[in-house]
């Protein structure tokens, strides 16, 4: 007989996780966010290679297919936003294979929403406010940190110019491992979060900009203004050394969407990874027109677990991973 039936989380923990659930609802109402739901299964996983999705074999009436469990709503809302809905926001089950951990789990709940003609600045202020609703106090100052000055300081190298040389041998000196064959975005990756994440939003929030192009994911680009170089635009929000969010200025083009699809999966064969199905209906929203707007993916399950001060995901799940 199998063990370890119970609940990760006490009862009193899952009566507080649905009153701050509740928090959040009333945040978007009183702004007028429409609050949707989309299915959990998709005809195309994520191809970001630092994403792991999970696929299952299904009877559709086109028969066996592969669909894919998604790694965040972002696909079937943004085909939502293409057919006119304004914004909208969503609470939704998310999985992405073997993240388990203090902060992770293969099955969470993300918070996503989209502005239609928001910019970053306007979707980090809404953002700043929704965190300081649901922790029922003021999270501190709002610090905007630049991701190249940060490596700079933190670290004493330039993330656009250091050698890769130099790159590996920084990033595997913190990390123990051997780097010697590592990209250059897996370095600065492993560099943000040993070396820089942990000290983040301990005086407040910490909203980190302009990273790197290559990391601009479903995000456009723009040129830095300070020093020209092409940079993501995008913002990771941190408070208390947790990455809580993750907003784009998001990319509305068919064709280079399509392209940076190819370009991961193209990346992926080349580190044994397996090919993740592209989101062809996705593509389709973009080519019939989605209007310009910010987004955010927000990990609920790290903002209870700060708000009702715990010191893991699964104490406010209940069932984490491999309680399931």
């Amino acid at each position: 007989m199998a063990t370890g039936w119970r609940p990760t989380a006490s009862i009193e923990t899952l009566r507080e996780r649905a009153r701050l659930l509740g928090e959040v609802r009333a945040f978007f109402a009183e702004r007028g966010v429409l609050e949707v739901e989309t299915p959990v299964l998709g005809h195309g996983g994520s191809t970001d290679v630092h994403l792991a999705s999970l696929s299952l074999k299904a009877t559709t009436p086109a028969g066996c297919e592969r669909l894919w469990l998604q790694t965040s709503p972002e696909f079937h809302m943004k085909r939502l936003l293409a057919a006119g809905s304004g914004p909208i926001f969503q609470l939704a089950r998310s999985f992405r294979d073997g993240e388990v951990g203090g902060r992770h789990n293969i099955e969470f709940t993300m918070l996503e929403w989209y502005r239609p003609g928001f910019s970053l600045d306007e979707l980090i202020d809404e953002t700043a406010a929704l965190i300081q609703a649901v922790l029922s106090r003021d999270p501190g100052p709002l610090r905007h940190r630049r991701y190249r000055e940060l490596f700079c300081e933190t670290l004493g190298l330039d993330p656009f110019t250091v050698e890769l040389d130099m790159l590996r041998r920084v990033a595997g000196e913190h990390g123990g491992l051997d780097m010697n064959d590592a990209g250059r975005d897996d370095c600065l990756d492993l560099l943000m979060s040993l070396a820089i994440e942990p000290g983040l939003g301990r005086e407040g929030l910490d909203v980190v900009v302009d990273y790197p192009a290559s990391q601009a994911a479903l995000a456009r680009r723009h040129r830095d203004p300070q020093d020209g170089e092409w940079v993501a635009s995008r913002f990771e929000v941190y408070l208390a050394g947790l990455e809580l969010a993750n907003g784009y200025d998001e990319l509305i083009d068919a064709d280079e969407q399509a392209a940076r699809f190819a370009e991961d999966n193209l990346a992926r064969r080349r580190l044994g990874l397996p090919q993740v199905d592209v989101d062809q209906r996705l593509l389709a929203a973009l080519a019939h027109g989605m209007p310009g707007c910010s987004g955010i993916a927000l990990g609920i399950d790290r903002l209870v677990q700060l708000a009702l001060g715990k010191t893991s995901v699964a104490e406010v799940m209940a069932f984490a991973t491999p309680n399931c």
